[in-house]
């Protein structure tokens, strides 16, 4: 979980990047959760979030 303040100090392509690997990292949590298999619900509340300051951050930059 990063704050925005630390978000704020990495280029774009370094965010565009990690992005990427969260939208795969909640495609798997979704899917995780339908077949049963997810054990902690919150995570994937937690990647949604962070996936949103990461939008935030590139949208204060642009």
């Amino acid at each position: 979980m990063s704050k925005a303040s630390e978000l704020k100090k990495h280029d774009k392509k370094e965010l565009e990047k990690k992005i990427e690997e969260l939208r795969k990292k909640q495609r798997e949590l979704r899917f995780g959760k339908a077949r049963g298999e997810l054990k902690n619900p919150m995570e994937k509340r937690q990647v949604k979030r962070e996936i949103a300051r990461i939008l935030t951050v590139l949208r204060e930059k642009s």
